[in-house]
């Protein structure tokens, strides 16, 4: 890699912050597991004037995704169960389930269908959705607030609540981004017997050296955890919105009062906190195929599995009419995370076989096994369709290396 050239990531992280594009951000590569680059720029908190830093606390949202896809899968090489298995093996409200009739316009226009296995839930194609995204379900999902935020807890009751509402379509016809894995989450904790956030502590994080990353923001973290911004005058959630406000930096979660630092939901779509550092942890871990330095999280048969493509063809041949955040052409999903089929197609340089995913505060990360190489960046600013932040970074790192 070239330094000069990698020299431009830091004038782009400084432009977005010129630009006031993101409050602050941070970016750590690593290539053969050597870091080759690291950079923050900006701030953390603008309002007490703090500096974004290596330490800097945020909240992961969707990158907790990949998280408890590995805890299902240490679950599965375990023999506890195997990936066609239907839900309501484990969950029995998810018996007797209804999908929406095609081209419904009530909630209450459904068909028979049978409950979801636990690997249409790890690729998203379950039926379930997002209260953001388009369509009949979403906008029961909202009326009812189901969505799983750190103050909704406890996980088993709002996934009862959600076992009351019909899928979107018919298990494994489509492909729609969804609560599938915080329902993982809750099948995690009935297998194991133990909260999901004990079993990722002991399983994952403990084993990694994963120390600033659970549930709530760690105690004793002082004010290292970020304040959360949006450009939208509405909901910073709302993932295709195009509501722009007058602030592009409007400040609507703040460290000493955020519902993260109290946090009753496990929420294993999208409840993490963390830094740079111990996501890293996690990607490497994902690069070395299971391995770290101790041993093994996963083996390096099921993290092959995780990280290849599990559809017939990509996302876009599956139907999405939402989702903002990626490309969709040339792009396949694998367990909890989207993999490249084809950088051309998806106009954004990679390798095929890159392994990523973010999350709504626009953070990102992915593994290039060919290059051998590990990306995490971290930001705050929500959501993160407002800015082609991804495929620019892409590009930029891309563009650095030589061979």
């Amino acid at each position: 890699m070239i330094s000069e050239r990698l020299n431009r990531i830091r004038s782009w992280q400084q432009r977005y912050v010129a630009e006031r594009k993101y409050a602050g951000s941070a970016l750590l590569i690593r290539r053969g597991g050597e870091e080759i680059y690291f950079g923050a720029e900006g701030l953390r908190n603008i309002e007490e004037n703090l500096p974004f830093t290596r330490d800097t606390l945020v909240r992961l949202y969707s990158m907790t995704k990949p998280v408890t896809s590995v805890a299902i899968l240490m679950l599965l090489e375990r023999g506890l169960f195997h990936l066609d298995a239907p839900l309501s093996d484990f969950l029995p409200e998810f018996n007797n389930m209804r999908a929406l009739v095609p081209g419904a316009t009530a909630i209450d226009q459904t068909e028979a269908c049978p409950p979801p296995t636990l690997h249409q839930l790890l690729t998203h194609t379950s039926g379930l959705s997002y209260p953001f995204n388009p369509g009949v379900l979403p906008e029961a999902m909202a009326a009812e607030d189901l969505l799983f935020k750190p103050d909704h807890g406890p996980l088993s009751a709002m996934v009862t609540r959600l076992a009351e509402l019909p899928l979107a379509f018919q298990p494994g016809t489509r492909w729609e981004y969804s609560v599938a894995t915080d329902v993982l989450g809750r099948v995690v904790e009935v297998v194991a017997g133990r909260p999901l956030g004990a079993f990722l502590a002991s399983e994952i994080f403990e084993p990694l050296g994963m120390a600033d990353t659970g549930f709530r923001v760690p105690d004793g973290t002082g004010n290292r955890f970020a304040s959360l911004y949006t450009p939208l005058e509405g909901d910073a959630m709302a993932l295709n919105s195009a509501e722009t406000g007058s602030d592009s930096l409007r400040l609507t979660d703040h460290c000493g009062n955020s519902p993260f630092e109290q946090a009753a939901m496990h929420s294993g779509g999208g409840g993490l906190v963390g830094t740079i550092d111990d996501y890293m942890k996690f990607a490497e871990m994902l690069r070395r195929r299971g391995g770290y330095d101790g041993g093994f999280i996963i083996s390096p048969q099921i993290a092959d599995i995780m990280m290849q493509n599990h559809l017939d063809g990509d996302i876009a041949s599956m139907g999405p009419s939402s989702f903002a955040e990626q490309p969709m052409e040339g792009m396949g999903f694998g367990l909890g995370g989207a993999v490249v089929l084809n950088p051309a197609r998806a106009r954004c340089p990679g390798s095929v076989g890159d392994f990523s995913w973010g999350g709504i505060a626009s953070t990102f990360f992915w593994i290039d096994r060919q290059l051998d190489l590990s990306v995490v960046f971290l930001t705050q600013l929500a959501p993160s369709s407002s800015y082609p932040s991804r495929p620019e970074l892409k590009a930029l790192v891309h563009g650095a290396m030589t061979a």
